[in-house]
Parts: C-alpha cells; sequence; structure tokens
C-alpha cells in the first residue's frame, strides 16, 4: 500500500489511503460506530452527532463528529471516552423523547436502527418529558405506495438526501428551524400529491418507521380467507434472491421453490411466476423496438418495466413520451393475461378472481391502482405485497422457509426462461432483448446468449453490437438522477441510443423498496448473481423459446407478437403529468372502460389561445362519436406557456400555431381512439 499513511485508533496503528472521512475508516478497522444520518451513497450531513470521537493532533484534543472529519497521518483517535457514551445516550434519549414508540407494532420494529442503537448503549429510561398524543402529527396515509408517521421523524434527513441524489425528485424537504423543523413535501401537501414517484428508496434509506412501505398483506389474508374468492399469486424475479435473507439464508441464494411451498401452506392455491409474463415482454418490446428500427419509428426507445420510471417520465418528459415503450409491465401483463385466461380454466366469475403480487418495489402498488389496467372499474391486479410483508405473513403461521422442501410453480403461467428470471437486474431486461432481437435479425438461432456488456453495479452501461448487419447502439441506467442526464444529454445532441433500459432503483429491482432494508452494493451484487445462476439453471434462455407464452398467443393473443388483440391486452398508454398541471378542471367525461385522457394547457391571459383550442377539440370529439371514449381535461398552467401544450395519451402536441395545433391534435386524438 504505497499509498497509505498511518493513524492510530483505540491504541491501534491503521492504515488509510483515500477514504472519505474518520467514520469509513473506523469502521474498516472493525468498530462500528453508531450513527442515523450517515449514508455511504449520499452527500455527508453530519447531523445525528452520534459517531462522535475523540481526536487528538498536535497536541490538541477535539470532540468531532467522524462522518465529516478527513482523516489525517498521526490522529490519534478514541472512539469510547465516558464523556462520549453519555452525549450519545442522551442525543438517544431525546430522540425517543419526541419519538412515537409503538414498537410492538411498528413495521420496522426488528429493523429499527433507533431501537437497536438504543439498546447498544443501554437506553432502558428515558429522563425527559415523552410526545403526548394531542402533539402527534397527523399519518399520511394518501400514498398507494407508502405510509408516512411524521412522529417517528429523526430528522436525520437520509430520505430528503436519497430522494434529491439519487433520484432527482426531490419530492421531500427540511421546513422551519429548531424544535419546529420538519421533513415534508412541497407545500405540505400529502403525498400522493407531491413529485413522489412511489420508488420508495426513502423508506429504504430511513432508519425507523417514519416511511415505509404501504402495508397491504391484511387485504391478502381477507382474500385467502374468503371462500367466494380464487386467490391467485405471481411472484417477481428478484423476490427468490432476497426472501430468504429473512430466514438466515445468504444475499443472492434461490429460494423461488420453497417459497411456493410456503405459500401454498398458507392457503394460495395456484403460485405462478411473474417471470412467464416476463417473457412475453420480450415478445412485445422487443418486437416494437424492431418494428422501430426496421420502419424508421421514434428513437431512442425506453424500457417500461419499472412504474417509478414511468411516472418520472409522465411527470418531467411529457414531450418524450413517444419514446416510452407502450408495452406494460410483467406485472400488468400477467394481471390481464390471468383475468382473462384463467376464470375459465377454474370455473370462476373475473370478479371473484383475485390476483395478488409479490412484488420487490412499493411501485407496483402504485401501478395496480393507475386506472389504465383497471377492466369494468375492477383492476386486473387487486393486491401488490413487498418481499418484506410476504416474510412478515411466513413467520406469522410459524412457517420456517429454511426447513422447506421446493415446490414447482404452477403452469401454464408458471414457466419461464432464463431470459424472464434477470429481469430483477439492472441490465437484465436489456440482454433479455437483445437475445431475442439478436436471433431476429441474424435469422439463425442464437449460440451465445450472454451479453455481458449490460451486467453489473455500474450506473450507466452502454454497448454498440452489430447484429445481423445492423448496428445497435445501447444503455441501462440505474437511479433516476442518471436517467434524468441521459435524457438531458439525448435532449441536447450529446448521446444517440437505439434503446435503453431504465430502473429507479440502484442495481434494478433487487434492491427495490420492498426487498430486505441495508442493501450495500455488495448484496446487491450477490442478488444480482444469484439471478444471472438463476439464468443458467434453467434449461431455456430465450424468451421466444417460451412454448407456453407462444401458446398462450396462439389460443388468446391474436397468434402473434404486436397483433390487434395482444396491442389491446398487453400495452397501455401514459398522461402527461408535468408540473404544468397544478389545476386540472374536467371538461367531458368519456364511459367507457377505457378512455383516451386528452389535456390541455391554458393560462389566465385573455388572450390565451389554448382556451379556443379546447373548445375545438371538444366539439371535434361531439362531431366524431367519441365522447364516450375520451376524457378532456383543461389544466390551468402557473405561467402562461410559451407554445399551444395538447396532451393526448403519450402524444404530446406543442404548436405556436393554433389551426397547427388543433389539427395535429385531431388526428392524435382519432388515432388514439382506434388503438384502445
Amino acid at each position: 500500500m504505497s499509498d497509505s499513511k498511518k493513524l492510530t485508533v483505540n491504541g491501534r496503528e491503521i492504515e488509510f489511503t483515500d477514504e472519505r472521512n474518520l467514520l469509513e475508516v473506523i469502521r474498516q478497522a472493525g468498530i462500528d460506530l453508531p450513527t442515523f444520518c450517515y449514508h455511504s451513497e449520499l452527500s455527508i450531513y453530519g447531523a445525528c452527532r452520534l459517531c462522535l470521537v475523540e481526536v487528538t493532533q498536535n497536541g490538541r484534543s477535539m470532540v468531532m463528529a467522524a462522518c465529516s472529519t478527513a482523516p489525517a497521518p498521526g490522529m490519534v483517535i478514541q472512539t469510547e471516552t465516558k464523556e462520549i457514551r453519555d452525549m450519545r445516550k442522551i442525543s438517544v434519549e431525546l430522540l425517543l423523547a419526541n419519538h412515537n414508540v409503538d414498537c410492538p407494532t411498528c413495521v420496522r420494529s426488528s429493523s429499527c436502527a433507533l431501537q437497536n442503537i438504543a439498546r447498544r448503549l443501554g437506553v432502558e429510561t428515558v429522563r425527559y418529558e415523552t410526545l403526548k398524543p394531542e402533539q402527534m402529527a397527523p399519518l399520511d396515509l394518501s400514498s398507494p405506495s407508502l405510509q408516512r408517521d411524521p412522529n417517528k421523524c429523526i430528522k436525520c434527513g437520509d430520505c430528503v438526501r436519497v430522494c434529491s441524489e439519487i433520484q432527482s425528485v426531490g419530492a421531500l424537504y427540511f421546513t422551519n428551524r429548531g424544535s419546529n423543523a420538519k421533513i415534508t413535501t412541497a407545500f405540505d401537501k400529502p403525498l400522493c400529491e407531491s413529485e413522489c414517484v412511489n420508488c420508495g428508496q426513502c423508506a429504504a434509506v430511513c432508519p425507523t418507521g417514519a416511511i415505509v412501505a404501504k402495508q397491504d398483506s391484511p387485504k391478502v389474508w381477507e382474500a385467502l380467507y374468503d371462500k367466494s374468492k380464487t386467490v391467485v399469486v405471481q411472484v417477481a424475479p428478484a423476490v427468490r434472491v432476497a426472501l430468504g435473507e429473512y430466514f438466515g439464508a445468504q444475499p443472492g441464494e434461490d429460494v423461488a421453490g420453497k417459497l411456493v411451498t410456503a405459500l401454498k401452506l398458507m392457503g394460495f392455491k395456484h403460485v405462478y411466476d411473474t417471470s412467464f409474463t416476463a417473457d412475453m415482454t420480450i415478445f412485445e418490446e422487443a418486437t416494437e423496438f424492431l418494428g422501430r428500427v426496421g420502419q424508421g419509428g421514434v428513437l431512442p426507445l425506453f424500457t417500461s418495466c419499472c412504474p417509478a420510471w414511468v411516472r418520472f417520465m409522465e411527470l418531467y418528459y411529457p414531450d418524450m413520451l413517444p419514446n416510452l415503450s407502450s408495452c406494460r409491465s410483467p406485472q400488468a401483463m400477467f394481471g390481464a393475461v390471468a383475468k382473462k385466461v384463467l376464470p375459465a380454466q377454474f370455473g370462476c366469475k373475473r370478479e371473484d378472481m383475485i390476483v395478488v403480487s409479490i412484488m420487490p418495489c412499493t411501485a407496483k402498488k402504485y401501478e395496480a391502482k393507475r386506472p389504465e389496467f383497471e377492466t369494468g372499474g375492477q383492476p386486473e391486479v387487486d393486491i401488490v405485497i413487498t418481499t418484506d410483508e410476504v416474510a412478515r405473513m411466513i413467520n406469522s403461521l410459524g412457517i420456517n422457509l429454511k426447513d422447506l422442501e421446493p415446490s414447482a410453480f404452477d403452469m401454464p403461467m408458471g414457466f419461464a426462461t432464463g431470459a424472464g428470471v434477470i429481469f430483477g437486474a439492472s441490465g437484465g431486461v436489456m440482454e433479455a432483448a437483445l437475445r431475442y432481437a439478436a436471433e431476429k435479425l441474424e435469422n439463425k438461432p442464437l449460440e451465445n446468449v450472454d451479453f455481458t456488456e449490460v451486467r453489473g453495479m455500474s450506473a450507466h452501461k452502454a454497448a454498440t453490437l452489430t447484429l445481423g448487419g445492423t448496428e445497435i447502439s445501447v444503455a441501462v441506467v440505474h437511479g433516476l438522477a442518471q436517467a434524468r442526464a441521459l435524457v438531458e444529454d439525448i435532449r441536447a445532441g450529446r448521446a444517440s441510443y437505439h434503446f435503453i433500459e431504465v430502473m429507479a432503483c440502484p442495481g434494478g429491482c433487487v434492491s427495490g423498496a420492498g426487498q430486505p432494508i441495508g442493501a450495500t452494493n455488495a448484496i446487491r451484487k450477490k442478488r444480482q448473481q444469484g439471478l444471472y445462476t438463476a439464468d443458467k439453471a434453467h434449461q431455456i434462455q430465450k424468451s421466444q423459446d417460451n412454448y407456453l407464452v407462444a401458446r398462450c398467443y396462439e389460443q388468446h393473443l391474436g397468434g402473434h407478437p404486436g397483433s390487434h388483440e395482444a396491442h389491446k391486452l398487453l400495452h397501455t398508454h401514459y398522461q402527461n403529468r408535468s408540473q404544468l398541471f397544478d389545476a386540472k378542471l374536467p371538461m367531458m367525461r368519456g364511459t367507457a372502460d377505457k378512455r383516451l385522457p386528452v389535456t390541455v394547457t391554458i393560462c389566465d391571459d385573455q388572450d390565451c389561445n389554448s382556451l379556443g383550442i379546447a373548445d375545438k377539440i371538444a366539439a371535434h370529439i361531439q362531431a366524431t362519436n367519441l365522447a364516450d371514449r375520451v376524457d378532456l381535461d383543461v389544466a390551468v398552467a402557473p405561467t402562461k406557456p410559451k407554445n399551444i401544450l395538447v396532451s393526448i395519451g403519450q402524444h404530446v402536441v406543442e404548436s405556436s400555431n393554433v389551426e397547427t395545433a388543433f389539427e395535429e391534435a385531431k388526428k392524435a386524438i382519432d388515432a388514439g381512439v382506434a388503438a384502445l
């Protein structure tokens, strides 16, 4: 270690190189200093002051926060003195005094940093006045994905920083000062009315139960106990390589078979693999991609499997919605196909079938509630629970997952290829699509199915491949801040790709917010490797070789990918949810099950041309008998838009000319309704 330097920690000489603070040096020395606000992947905040150490340098001794102090040669550090221990205990007691201490019923009871550190420090009593019921802030249960309890917030700032730095969303902020300081949304709105994209990474880093995934497992128990219902369950690929961690298994260990057995013991009679519809997603999405390449369609094509990314695009880049694949996610495809196919097989009514999803992701809860994924007012996926929730359900029955014998998923929607399984890793969707596209473009069986260029934990991966004489440039990013940077580069002409995969969570679904808390890059890599190992263990590794998916197309989906029936059932449309739409007012409401959303942005200016456009569009809808198939809104912009802006599903019309905007909007509405 030629670049190493030395300092002393608790009497031991320790070498260090490029560590950014004393905390990292001390932890590498085997001493786990307590902290709430420090996270190795986020900026240094230094708020909680639990990582205090005594530093002696140049004959002077000072108590300093290890997380915000750079290491220097010759430092002599004491991590534990009576003064420091007393300060830590006082800090924790003050936090507990202002904390809603409902530990036995808290979702984070077994993984709460505040509880664990209090126990470590020997805090057995709280000497300060505790929070009274009348002083407690109301819970925020507005989000379909997350629930917030401000009374458990210790103001560590982890949620604020991950939302801003990793996701570039900034839905959470610090407001007020001193004892009135709190973390909240803009204008203190409910979470559902904020810019939140439901990724849940705030919950993944929250050290207490202040932000957790919405708990929907009681709905599952209710469905299982209702004998009039037929309950089926799908399991996402990433769940299998993380669930075992709750039961003593190593990260990356595949427990899919054991989970199937556990679910059968819990009362599920039909257990399926979401990897089946991941294969189906490749049939549709790769076909869509090849069609755009061959026919000069809109490029680059972005994947659409991640609902947090989809919402991010709707909020921030509505002008690029045509670049977003219209394919549903594997979860949404499963719900649509299951509700269409299975009731007849099981001899039950469609409305008596309950589809449950087990997902690594909190955004999937939001996705299942999108009106685009309803038929006749009924959701196609009824209940979504996370990996954490199913682990709690298994524990509640006293089932020891490790001791179970594995069982197989039920057929036909339990049969999947290795390509479907790797969807859970960043780069997995891209690799599965390349396995399909390469074989189609080269018009011969693919010998080597591995596209390792798109694998790994790098936040931005890119590759250029020549397939069948066609040069294909692809990119893979994870974390929405990385996605934002890439989109901005594309818009500015600094980057050019044909096909791009985006996942909101670091490393992909393997570290979704519904997975076990505390994922590091090392853990993410193990989970990813577990999926690639499972890929190799599958007899079939290409989605196009899934003969049961092919049979499903023959029997129920128009015979082939991209058919009218397949497009109707497996594709969707998007909405412009940009911040221009601060005040939406309904102008016309359709009555059909599937309706095209149309929004015209207007402003308070009396000369605003957009209001006239809205009237023209309404008249066109009435004249062409489309009123039952369209929802027309006007949205008041906070400032006068530069151009006329009309959002038609995923298509955005923008023009400075009234007649041009109207003619383009008419064409888009007619085409959008025809595609429903």
